[in-house]
């Protein structure tokens, strides 16, 4: 009997699985998906949803090849087969394949947009797959298929094609030259028109971008029509972030409907769907106390709108493929502090700034970049800080640097306490210090850029 063991093969993410097989006079017994031991050795935890069985009467039956919008682990209840894959992906290994023969005592994992396919070698073969979505029309309709006698990928059919049974569906696929590669699984950006989503749009020019018009988030039935199928990401920018209007009773439900019911929705259709989520969070999740806050900072938020956004941060944990990226002070194209400094310099306005306030800013740009970065590095899921590097300085510092930059005095800049400047108004209680340590997204080889120099260029665009 052989141990379970997990081995790679030429197809990236196709897998041979050795199942141990327990025979006794009576038969066999085998664990064909065991879902702690086979993801602990490299087997993806795929979350299959159906399980369908091919029974196969005669040696020579033939099926395939056909690469689904979806993962699957094929396997055998009884007799032999000789299996074939191709990649059908978009992509440097498209066309490349792999074949094997097997019994009860092994399985493949086979990725979306692998063409599977197989012969029986024996009579009453039962062919068994165990697939992560629902068999439909609709889905069918996104195959794409491959001929089983394609001279190129040259498949070594033990039993000559001339002299299996074939369909007369699988005997008219095309040849490798007129297979359409199955692409990749798309990216959507939500909250596309903030100044977070226009960045997003511009690292990820492929991505649907959908605002409130085209999706409301708060209309769980809407999400849930929304035709995710060949969705792999989602990116939320959408937020509700009138930090002050969040501490009366009509911004306060606003916040929470956004925030966390919006957020509901979505992170139920990524689960439903295997998206990867990516949400976007806030320095309002903590008190401001640590002059920087790490990851795994205990959330201690002041006002509703952190409240609401730690809320956010603990649904979004619960799937099993997210990333929430933590940032603070963000600038984009859009009403901003920094566009809002140079305006008042421009009109030879002097303000008074709070001074007792710290952090750094973090330009969208910089922060949609780390995004792809984290996607396209495949760096492990969880919570990182993602803001610029740098100088940690007051928004008073950073107001007289704006002045400074658009030819302006800095002391035109005076300082102002939080207390002084809150004073006769409702405004939601500010962090003191809202610095986020960086090490962890460094460590996946995303060095931000400096904050100071951002700015400068920036106000330079």
């Amino acid at each position: 009997m052989t141990d379970l063991a997990v081995h790679t093969t030429a197809i990236p993410g196709l897998l041979v699985v050795d199942l141990p097989v327990h025979g006794d006079a009576r038969g066999w017994f085998k664990e064909n998906w065991q879902r702690a031991k086979m993801v602990a050795l490299g087997l993806p935890d795929f979350a299959p949803v159906q399980n369908n069985m091919s029974y196969n009467a005669d040696a020579g039956s033939t099926r395939g090849l056909h690469a689904e919008p979806w993962d699957k682990l094929v396997g055998l209840a009884h007799g032999r087969i000789f299996g074939a894959w191709v990649d059908l992906r978009e992509g440097p290994t498209f066309g490349t394949s792999f074949t094997l023969e097997m019994g009860p005592e092994r399985a493949v994992f086979v990725p979306r947009g692998v063409a599977n396919g197989y012969q029986a070698l024996e009579a009453d073969t039962a062919y068994s797959y165990l697939v992560n979505d629902h068999w439909s029309p609709e889905a069918r309709a996104s195959y794409t298929y491959l001929n089983l006698a394609d001279e190129t990928a040259a498949i070594a059919w033990p039993i000559p094609l001339a002299e299996a049974t074939i369909s007369d569906a699988d005997a008219q696929h095309p040849r490798l030259a007129d297979v359409v590669p199955m692409p990749p699984r798309t990216t959507v950006i939500v909250g596309a028109q903030g100044q977070l989503g226009r960045a997003l749009q511009q690292a990820f020019p492929d991505a649907a971008a959908l605002d409130r018009d085209e999706l409301d988030l708060t209309d769980a039935d809407a999400v849930a029509a929304y035709p995710w199928g060949g969705v792999g990401t989602v990116i939320n920018a959408a937020a509700y972030t009138a930090v002050d209007q969040a501490e009366n009773a009509e911004g306060r439900a606003a916040a929470w409907a956004l925030n966390v019911g919006a957020l509901t929705n979505l992170v139920a259709v990524a689960r439903e769907h295997r998206m990867t989520l990516v949400h976007v969070s806030s320095d309002y999740v903590f008190d401001g106390e640590a002059e920087e806050h790490d990851e795994d900072e205990p959330f201690s938020p002041l006002g509703v709108y952190g409240v609401t956004k730690a809320a956010g941060d603990a649904l979004v944990a619960t799937l099993p493929a997210h990333y929430v990226v933590r940032t603070s002070w963000v600038i984009g194209e859009g009403k901003n502090f920094v566009r809002t400094m140079a305006s008042l310099a421009e009109r030879g306005v002097a303000p008074a700034v709070v001074d007792d306030q710290f952090g750094r800013l973090t330009f969208t740009t910089d922060l949609a970049d780390g995004i792809a970065h984290l996607l396209a590095s495949g760096a492990p899921y969880g919570t990182y800080n993602l803001t610029n590097d740098g100088a940690v300085r007051s928004w008073f510092e950073i107001a007289q640097q704006v002045f400074e930059l658009t030819g302006h005095a800095a002391s035109d800049v005076s300082p102002q306490t939080t207390e002084a400047f809150a004073e006769g108004k409702v405004v939601s209680p500010r962090p003191r210090h809202s610095a986020l340590a960086l090490g962890k997204i460094k460590a996946t080889g995303f060095v931000p850029r400096d904050a100071d120099d951002a700015l400068r260029e920036y106000l330079r665009a």
